[in-house]
């Protein structure tokens, strides 16, 4: 499929328009061309797209994690629709059918491809990643295999929810959670939150959350962690906090899941985990980071890493629509698709405050 709007053919009589990043700050509503419908394609009407911290920091910097926009993209990649069209090769979805879509395109040729690890594929295209155009849009066109089908007792919301919630429930399998696991997650943020619902899910006996901002860990609170622990930012109170997570956890931290990504937040994940444990960052706050991994070592607490996820949406869909995660009630604001609500709801999404989950309904 390559670059989502490269290629010639309009999505039927009416013109598909797309939220499309222009420059720092600025977001426009224009045409987005789709490309040709592949015989193992489908297209989709979008219905429901949430904002990531991605994309605001892309609207931000024009940039992310390496990431360099260097042209006009459109954005978002959280997304759930409705198939419109189907590809001649298409058999197990049908127009009408409501579905959640995975946003990696990979090669299945190279090395990681085929030993499973596809996330890691080096020539992936995911949605609203530089050049890869994203799914804010009336309709997009993308692989069917790519494509699942929700039960019928899931929302829309919800489909659109399993890309958020993928992120936790990779970062879960990874690190090996179970029931015999005490864990630790820093950052109640968004990813911070769904990894959490995902470790209960898995059977986490106890799961305690730390923060910078009060409300976030009141989220967290209200979600169902066992406790939570208030942090600063200045890296001379991590051997304070670490008592107090000591205590909030009530026993060894098994563990620890650093949603963040920062010096301070990975120096607070070494020291809090117990000896023969684990930390998993998932945040990437920054790209270079100084934190103490000699005395970690000696305590031989492993590092691992995550990068997005892969194998995992249908497993998200069943803990959604089995009741096991409620991810609806990390939705707090939710915005039409024009002009104006968009730049409100990304403005809303970078403010912060009380917003954790803002949506699109299209």
């Amino acid at each position: 499929m390559g670059k989502g709007g490269m290629s010639l053919e309009d999505a039927g009589n009416e013109e598909n328009m797309a939220a499309w990043l222009l420059g720092i700050n600025t977001l426009k509503i224009q045409p987005f061309k789709l490309p040709s419908l592949g015989p193992y394609d489908v297209r989709v009407s979008m219905k429901a797209v949430g904002i990531c911290g991605s994309d605001v920091h892309y609207l931000k910097h024009m940039s992310c994690a390496g990431f360099v926009v260097k042209e006009p993209m459109v954005i978002g990649h959280e997304c759930a629709g409705i198939i419109d069209k189907v590809g001649s090769e298409v058999k197990h979805l049908v127009p009408g059918d409501r579905v959640a879509l995975e946003p990696q395109i990979t090669c299945w040729q190279c090395d990681r491809c085929k030993e499973g690890r596809y996330n890691l594929c080096p020539d992936v295209k995911f949605f609203a990643t530089p050049p890869v155009h994203g799914s804010l849009a009336n309709q997009v066109v993308h692989p069917a295999n790519l494509c699942f089908k929700l039960p019928d007792n899931m929302t829309l919301e919800e489909g659109a929810l399993c890309e958020p919630l993928s992120v936790g429930v990779y970062a879960c399998r990874r690190a090996n959670v179970g029931l015999d696991t005490n864990v630790l997650i820093v950052g109640a943020g968004p990813i911070g939150l769904v990894t959490m619902l995902a470790a209960r899910a898995f059977g986490a006996p106890r799961i305690v959350m730390v923060d910078v901002d009060d409300y976030r860990l009141s989220v967290a609170k209200d979600l169902g962690a066992d406790d939570v622990v208030k942090a600063s930012t200045n890296m001379q109170d991590i051997p304070e906090e670490v008592e107090k997570i000591t205590k909030a956890i009530g026993a060894g931290v098994d563990v620890t899941f650093d949603c963040a990504g920062f010096n301070k937040t990975m120096s607070t994940a070494l020291g809090a985990t117990r000896t023969g444990g684990k930390v998993c960052l998932v945040g990437m706050g920054h790209n270079e980071m100084t934190v103490p991994l000699t005395p970690a070592a000696a305590r031989e607490v492993d590092v691992i890493g995550i990068f997005r996820y892969q194998n995992t949406w249908p497993l998200c869909m069943e803990l959604i629509s089995s009741g096991r995660i409620d991810v609806k009630r990390l939705i707090t604001h939710r915005f039409g698709f024009s002009q104006k609500e968009v730049e409100e709801a990304f403005e809303t999404s970078a403010r912060g405050g009380t917003a954790i989950k803002v949506m699109f309904n299209l």
